[in-house]
């Protein structure tokens, strides 16, 4: 079974990102379930996502989005 994302979070806030504090995380959650899911935590100052852009993706593909958006940095 594919699982498609119905929701997304990111959590805490990157505007509230601090030094050595908790790094940004992305929560979703799956067609037909209500239970919570971590996807990924990511660098701020590196990667910046909207929780949007993980709708209706699967897991795959939103890991994926991480993916070229982390080779594109560091491309840069």
């Amino acid at each position: 079974m594919i699982n498609i994302i119905v929701s997304a979070e990111i959590r805490p806030k990157p505007t509230e990102y601090i030094i050595f504090g908790p790094l940004p995380t992305v929560y979703v959650k799956y067609a037909g379930s209500n239970e919570e899911h971590t996807l990924f935590d990511y660098y701020p100052d590196e990667l910046h996502f909207n929780a949007q852009e993980f709708i209706g993706l699967t897991e795959e593909q939103a890991r994926d989005l991480k993916y070229k958006k982390d080779l594109a940095y560091l491309r840069s």
